[in-house]
């Protein structure tokens, strides 16, 4: 643009083109008018194409990321739009892409592991840049927050290609009543290749050909998928035995949780929680006591939402308890919760399945960390 308008200015100067008579200025007024609304729609055009040429962007918690947008606006009208997501949702995961110098955020938004790794390193940069360890916790629970809806939406589970499939991804192979947890030995070429089903004692499975089955798998993301099939045949590959299994184009999503879940071994104590009616005045108020007995137990398995515990204790449905999590070596993750059922697991004890009551905002985080791995190095 520099360019031409300094051509411009130059025909201008010489004195034996004339554009305009010397007593009507009216024709350079409207060249001139021109030539600038043109300037100031480069201007904008490029300022929607590529944001507005500064630094960075904040999001409603306070967090400045330091690289330019770019994509365009339009892009991430789009992704709200497609997740639900509000105003000031939408500016924190630009807050996110901008952190992450994304390019193609619609990309990522497809790729639940990828999506990971930019909201882990929006999560570094909230803990470095934050002033106060307050400031931090409310940050972090803004991006936590956001990073679950993305999670439930619908549209982020969606389908995808049986060609997609992993080597070495975990599955089921159900066929009627039976079910088999096998690995996938590969996708590629005209079958699936998974292994050979065995049964309890570990001796193999022999499953006729043309038999209908169905492979049920979990993505890196933890997104479910299955899809029907048809067994074509044996054969034998550098990973052993293996079952050839027909493609069909597309793996549906399971119904999933409401939050991601994580299996994990880590340490807790619990005391039951009771409720009692206290007169106050006039009135009569129920409130939470907690009781001095300590009992231990081991978390399997967490999401933001409850987690499973093995314990030796007798439980029972419906109790509320204290929970407090191991977390790190000066820190516990402390929740208010209620036991929804039990499962006997042998003479080592009972798993007891609990849904959180009460989740203050550090353990909101905390447990969000764990679940998601942010809290890796």
């Amino acid at each position: 643009m520099k360019c031409v308008l300094t051509g411009i200015h130059l025909n201008l100067l010489q004195d034996n083109i004339k554009y305009f008579k010397d007593d009507d200025p009216t024709g350079a007024i409207i060249l001139l008018s021109a030539i600038g609304a043109i300037i100031v729609l480069s201007i904008a055009a490029h300022a929607i194409r590529h944001g507005l040429g500064v630094k960075g962007t904040a999001f409603k918690g306070g967090a400045q990321a330091a690289n330019p947008r770019n994509f365009n606006i339009f892009t991430m009208r789009r992704i709200a739009s497609a997740y639900g997501l509000d105003k000031d949702q939408s500016r924190l995961l630009e807050f996110v892409f901008r952190n992450a110098a994304v390019g193609d955020p619609e990309r990522i938004m497809q790729n639940g592991a990828l999506l990971d790794r930019h909201f882990k390193r929006a999560y570094k940069a909230i803990e470095r840049s934050a002033e106060t360890e307050e400031e931090a916790q409310v940050q972090l629970s803004q991006l936590f927050s956001l990073r679950n809806v993305i999670e439930a939406a619908p549209i982020s589970n969606g389908t995808i290609s049986t060609y997609q499939l992993s080597e070495n991804t975990a599955a089921v192979l159900s066929t009627g009543k039976d079910s088999f947890p096998l690995r996938v030995i590969s996708s590629k070429g005209d079958s699936i290749v998974v292994e050979v089903p065995r049964n309890a004692l570990g001796t193999p499975i022999q499953i006729p050909k043309g038999t209908k089955v169905t492979l049920s798998f979990f993505t890196k993301s933890s997104k479910g998928f299955a899809f029907d099939s048809r067994v074509l045949g044996s054969i034998e590959t550098t990973k052993g035995p293996g079952l050839q299994l027909a493609h069909s184009g597309k793996a549906k999503a399971l119904s999933q949780r409401r939050y991601r879940r994580r299996a994990i071994r880590s340490g807790c104590v619990f005391y039951f929680v009771f409720i009692d009616t206290v007169k106050e005045g006039r009135k009569k108020t129920p409130k939470l006591f907690v009781d001095s007995r300590r009992y231990t137990g081991t978390i399997l398995d967490i999401s933001i939402g409850g987690c499973s515990v093995k314990t030796s204790a007798p439980v029972q449905v419906g109790s509320r308890l204290k929970l407090e999590i191991d977390y790190s070596d000066d820190s516990n993750i402390t929740v208010l919760a209620q036991v929804l059922r039990s499962n006997r697991s042998g003479s080592a004890g009972t798993v007891i399945h609990l849904k959180f009551l009460k989740v203050p905002r550090r353990a909101f985080n905390n447990i969000n960390a764990v679940v998601f791995g942010f809290d890796e190095d």
